[in-house]
């Protein structure tokens, strides 16, 4: 059960979380839709499955973050610039209730994720926890085939993974950048939503997500100058291949 296809979609976003700088990016999209017994690549993103029952499922995910050339921003100029960042880790999904026609899902969602810098040599710079609600509609308002995912909920970082973004060493202080040593824990909140339809032939998919700072531990950070977030995507991508047996989109 798989479908491959291939796109481009625009996504704007800040440098990092807490940069007054944004930038839109224009990227492929690779399409891929695959539903094994132990693997799956879908709208809940890459995954491996360790276990799954009816209310619990315990995965491998994985999720990339750009990175942001510092001398193009004001704030980190004459710092080094911030690679693209992987992450990857297990996940605990709990099934909280579900619709009797399947169209609407809650789950409770804890992933523990590692941050590895994509570079020639990767580097870990710490780890990433954000349990979060996921609500998961199918058919949203009448709208058929279209997939509409709602996400919310706290995101907790390591010292390390905070020091890697927030903090300022000796070597990187001037007359506007104090020193600045991060410390881990409450890292502020996020809340996203995803709209999709799978086409004939094409798929179209929307991202809008609100992140907050707010009572963050870096948020007195000097490289932290907006204390919210806002991104913003949108892809087309057009599905070449497809197996006999269609892929479900809907869970």
């Amino acid at each position: 059960m798989w479908e491959l296809g291939a796109g481009a979609g625009t996504i704007t976003l800040p440098d990092y979380l807490g940069s007054d700088v944004t930038k839109t990016h224009l990227l492929p999209i690779p399409y891929v839709t695959y539903r094994g017994e132990f693997f799956r690549v879908d709208r809940n993103g890459l995954r491996g499955l360790f276990f799954q029952s009816e209310l619990l499922e315990v995965n491998l995910s994985m999720n990339l973050a750009l990175g942001g050339s510092s001398r193009d921003n004001p704030a980190r100029q004459g710092m080094a610039d911030l690679k693209p960042t992987g992450e990857v880790g297990p996940t605990v999904d709990l099934t909280l209730w579900q619709a009797s026609d399947q169209k609407a899902k809650l789950d409770f969602r804890m992933p523990v994720r590692a941050g590895i810098t994509v570079e020639s040599s990767p580097k870990l710079i710490g780890w990433l926890f954000s349990p979060h609600l996921q609500l998961a509609l199918s058919d949203p308002g009448g709208l058929q085939d279209w997939h509409a995912t709602l996400q919310a909920g706290p995101i907790f970082n390591s010292r390390r993974y905070d020091a890697h973004f927030y903090s300022v060493t000796a070597p990187d202080v001037n007359a506007f950048r104090p020193a600045y040593a991060a410390s881990g824990g409450y890292a502020g909140s996020r809340i996203s939503l995803q709209v999709s339809k799978r086409f004939q032939r094409y798929w179209v998919g929307a991202l809008l997500r609100y992140d907050t700072l707010k009572g963050a531990v870096f948020q007195d950070s000097p490289l932290v100058k907006r204390h919210s977030a806002l991104t913003a995507a949108i892809g087309v991508a057009w599905v070449f291949s497809e197996s006999s047996i269609m892929v479900s989109d809907g869970e």
